[in-house]
């Protein structure tokens, strides 16, 4: 460095009280990718610069200097930039180092005599959204995209307004004119009390990282605390889960939470649940519900059907996480929604995914190669097997506290049509048939968990195939549909399931139907029942006729156990 650049910039350190009295020059610089992107304010305006990671650095510094320079009117002749340099740690950096090298956080850039620190990857909210409308009693979950940070460790402030102050100001509590606001909570997750309805709610996210903290986001919730559902089905059910689980027991939930593109459409408003108000089925109304009601139950393995792909990307997966879960999704084929399995990640590790679409896993898949031999007797029914839309999730976790014990969890949601059973049949023997292989073949020896909506009652052959290992040709089941469409053939696995919460009167309760459809098997060789959850009463489940309602977000009823190593 010459003695004129060197006074100069130790000058400037001085002047700017380094470093927090400095401009910040942000440099974004992702390996993977072909370029990084430099951002700071020149001449009164925000500039963001894209170079080659590659590129020798003095050109990006006379890129900075042309900038520093230009002028809205086109005619006149650009002026000469200021002179650029860099430095780290004191001494210029070699204008002949790529860009990737050169851009340290904690470098100086001189811009004429101006000077910026550069902070390289600070911590970065791009995105903070919020329901559009909140309910005092049930939690509030920001969306969160973060970068070069994660929301453990990034700061979260929630605001009220106080209503005192917006009272002196002639405001009423809801109006966005005049507020003042007052810290209500420092949590990721804030739930608002019925002495904050009327009130408005903002907060502020500072990211970080576990060293940095980056530049803070505000946002402020579209209107006031609204006031809540009231009492809801799964409000005594929370009683039963206060507590997190501990090894050896792992609590175990599997639920419907009926589709939003089933539930948002005319069909199912004036046919399928016109008993219930429009508004409960809403998507904003029913998911404030969900949140709340799977936050509740302190879930370790929580297996879940119909779950919309966009809602597990914006809701659910946000709001679970925040609640310490994790979340893999599967859609459908051809379809908007799908399955989720979520795994509390204190307890458990994801060690593999095995998911496959049923249909086409009985074609593509060896394994089922002489099943589909013996189906081709029976074409009507193939062609119908071929031509459902649905998967089976199958995950591997591993205790993070012993990782000797791992353990499969399977989540599948069967053909729903009433007299499917024969379809239904042939969809479970392929998802036994796949779980088989993981767990005794990939993994021997580990234990089974098996959820879903398998859309049979305890009276069905699919029911009795699970729980006995066997299904005859004789089964009555094989006719559900009719001659035309019949498949007859014996069946067997080796899994020895049972129905972890046994047969309740039903899972599923709507206006023409009510029945047991959802189960959770496990492997009776390696598991043990701690406790069933008890179900909602019977006058809760119809205190508005039937579900959906305004106390409960499904036409499914949630099943949850506590099972214990053996």
């Amino acid at each position: 460095m010459s003695g004129a650049s060197s006074r100069l910039l130790s000058g400037l350190l001085r002047l700017c009280g380094r470093p927090g009295g400095m401009d910040k020059a942000v440099v974004r610089a992702v390996p993977s990718e072909a370029k990084l992107s430099i951002s700071l304010t020149l001449s009164g305006s925000q500039r963001q610069l894209q170079r080659d990671q590659t590129e020798a650095l003095g050109r990006a510094l006379a890129r900075i200097s042309a900038s520093a320079t230009k002028t809205k009117k086109r005619k006149e002749p650009p002026a000469p930039g200021p002179p650029v340099r860099l430095f780290y740690r004191g001494q210029p950096v070699n204008e002949a180092a790529t860009n990737a090298e050169a851009w340290q956080d904690g470098a100086e850039l001189l811009v004429g005599n101006l000077l910026y620190r550069v902070e390289r990857n600070p911590p970065m909210c791009h995105e903070l959204d919020l329901p559009r409308h909140v309910m005092a009693g049930f939690p509030v979950c920001p969306r969160l995209r973060l970068e070069f940070a994660d929301a453990e460790h990034s700061l979260f402030t929630w605001y009220k307004q106080q209503p005192q102050a917006a009272e002196e100001a002639g405001d009423s509590p809801g109006s966005p004119g005049r507020q003042q606001w007052v810290e209500a909570c420092h949590e990721r997750v804030f739930t608002p009390a019925v002495g904050d309805i009327g009130l408005r709610l903002k907060l502020r996210c500072t990211p970080g990282d576990g060293q940095r903290l980056g530049e803070s986001r505000e946002l402020e919730v579209d209107g006031p605390v609204e006031a809540g559902a009231g009492a809801c089905t799964f409000d005594e059910r929370h009683l039963y889960t206060q507590r997190l689980t501990e090894e050896p027991v792992i609590r175990t939930v599997s639920y419907n939470l009926l589709a939003d593109v089933y539930a948002q459409t005319e069909h199912a408003r004036t046919v399928l649940f016109p008993y219930c108000a429009p508004y409960a089925l809403e998507l904003e109304y029913r998911h404030c519900l969900i949140r709340k009601e799977l936050s509740g139950y302190r879930a370790d393995l929580l297996c879940l059907q119909e779950v919309d792909r966009t809602v597990f990307s914006d809701s659910l997966a946000p709001a679970l996480e925040a609640f310490g879960l994790d979340g893999l999704f599967r859609l459908k084929d051809k379809q908007h929604e799908g399955l989720s399995t979520f795994y509390r990640r204190s307890r458990f590790r994801l060690c593999s995914q095995h998911d496959i679409l049923l249909g086409e896993a009985l074609t593509a898949d060896p394994l089922h190669q002489e099943m589909l031999q013996r189906l081709s007797c029976y074409p009507a029914a193939k062609e119908k097997m071929l031509q459902r839309s649905s998967a089976l999730q199958v995950s591997v976790f591993e205790s993070t506290t012993d990782p000797s014990r791992k353990i499969c969890v399977a989540n599948t949601h069967l053909y729903f049509h009433p007299k499917g059973g024969n379809i239904r049949l042939l969809q479970i023997a392929v998802a036994l048939s796949h779980v088989r292989h993981v767990a005794y073949e990939l993994y021997p020896g580990i234990p089974v968990i098996f959820c879903g909506d398998f859309n049979s009652t305890p009276s069905t052959g699919m029911y009795s195939f699970v729980r006995d290992g066997t299904i005859s040709e004789n089964h009555e089941d094989w006719t559900s549909n009719g001659e035309e469409e019949q498949c007859n053939m014996s069946l067997g696995h080796p899994l020895k399931l049972k129905s972890a919460c046994g047969e309740p009167a039903y899972t599923n309760y709507v206006g023409g139907f009510h029945g047991c459809l959802d189960y959770i098997f496990i492997d009776s060789d390696s598991l043990d029942v701690e406790q069933v959850i008890p179900m909602p009463s019977h006058e809760e489940v119809t205190s508005h006729q039937a579900l959906p309602s305004v106390s409960h977000p499904s036409d499914h009823i949630a099943l949850i156990c506590d099972l214990r190593w053996k």
